[in-house]
C-alpha cells in the first residue's frame, strides 16, 4: 500500500507522535480538526525533494547502475521546479530564497555524491512505505523508510537521510524516536531474527557543505520505552487532552500560530 493510501486512514507516525508530545495544541489544528497549515515550510520542502533525488541514486545502485553526478542535480532541479509550482505558499527563511536553496541543493547533493562510502551493501528498499500495530494502539503507526540494506554479513542497516543546519551529536542519533520507530517496524515485518544498525546520513547546511554518517543501534529496552510512549500518546489524544506548548522554541516557526492565537482569546 503507497503512503498516500496508508494517510487517508487513522494512524500515528514517528512525526505526528513528536508533535503531540511537543505541543497537543498544534497535533489538534493539523490532524484532529485537519486545518490546513497556513504556509509551507522551505525547509520540508527543501528536505523532501533532496530525498527524492537520493532516492533516484539508490534505485540505480539497486539495479547495479552509477548514476552522474550531472543525472543527479538535473533530477534535484527538476524536483525544486516542480514542487514550488504545487506549493506557492512556501515561506523562506531570512537570508533564504528559490535560487539560493537551489544552489544550496546542488553543492549538498555534490558533496553527498563525492563523499559517500563506496560500500558493497545491497539495496533491499528505498522510500518504503510501512504499517505497524501494537498492543492498546488500535489505529496503525506508519512511515517510510528511506532506504533499507543488507551487507555481506547478512545484517540489515536502516538509512534515514537529514538535512539540518549543524552537526547532530551521539545524543541526539542515540535517543532518535524516528530510528526507534524504524527498528520496531522492520521487526515487526519480517526481519526480528536479523541484526538490525540504524544510521542517519547527514548533509550539513554550512557554508562549506558536509557530509556525516551516524551509526546506531537500538535494544530491547528502547523498542519497550517507544511504545509505553505510543500507548500514552494515543491514550491522551483518545480522551481528548491536546495540551499547549506555547513557550517552545518552535512557536516562531508553528504553521498554525494565527490559529493558536485565536485559540487563546476563546474563553471557556
Amino acid at each position: 500500500m503507497d503512503i498516500q493510501t496508508l494517510r487517508q486512514q487513522p494512524h500515528l507516525s514517528a512525526s505526528s507522535i513528536q508533535s503531540y508530545i511537543e505541543c497537543g495544541l498544534q497535533y489538534k489544528f493539523g490532524k484532529i480538526d485537519k486545518i490546513k497549515s497556513e504556509y509551507t515550510s522551505d525547509a520540508m520542502l527543501f528536505g523532501s525533494c533532496i530525498h527524492k533525488a537520493l532516492e533516484k541514486l539508490h534505485i540505480a545502485k539497486k539495479d547495479n547502475r552509477e548514476l552522474p553526478l550531472e543525472r543527479l542535480l538535473e533530477l534535484w532541479e527538476s524536483e525544486w521546479q516542480k514542487e514550488l509550482k504545487k506549493h506557492p505558499d512556501i515561506r523562506y527563511k531570512e537570508g533564504e530564497s528559490v535560487d539560493t536553496l537551489l544552489h544550496q541543493g546542488r553543492k549538498l547533493l555534490t558533496t553527498y555524491f563525492k563523499q559517500r562510502p563506496q560500500d558493497s551493501f545491497k539495496v533491499i528498499s528505498t522510500e518504503k512505505p510501512f504499517a505497524f500495530n501494537l498492543e492498546g494502539v488500535p489505529i496503525p503507526i506508519i512511515g517510510v523508510t528511506d532506504l533499507i540494506e543488507e551487507d555481506s554479513a547478512g545484517n540489515i542497516i536502516i538509512t534515514d537521510f537529514k538535512t539540518a543546519s549543524k552537526a547532530y551529536s551521539s545524543d541526539d542519533i542515540d535517543k532518535s524516536f524516528q530510528l526507534t520507530v524504524y527498528y520496531m517496524e522492520v521487526r515487526q515485518n519480517g526481519l526480528a531474527n536479523r541484526e538490525i544498525l540504524l544510521k542517519f546520513d547527514c548533509l550539513v547546511k554550512t557554508k562549506t557543505p558536509k557530509f556525516q554518517q551516524y551509526y546506531t543501534v537500538r535494544t530491547p529496552e528502547d523498542e519497550n520505552r517507544a511504545v509505553r510512549k505510543i500507548q500514552k500518546v494515543w491514550q491522551g489524544i483518545e480522551k481528548g487532552v491536546f495540551i499547549p506548548n506555547d513557550t517552545s522554541w518552535k512557536c516562531g516557526y508553528c504553521m498554525y500560530k494565527d490559529h493558536c492565537d485565536k485559540w487563546f482569546q476563546k474563553r471557556q
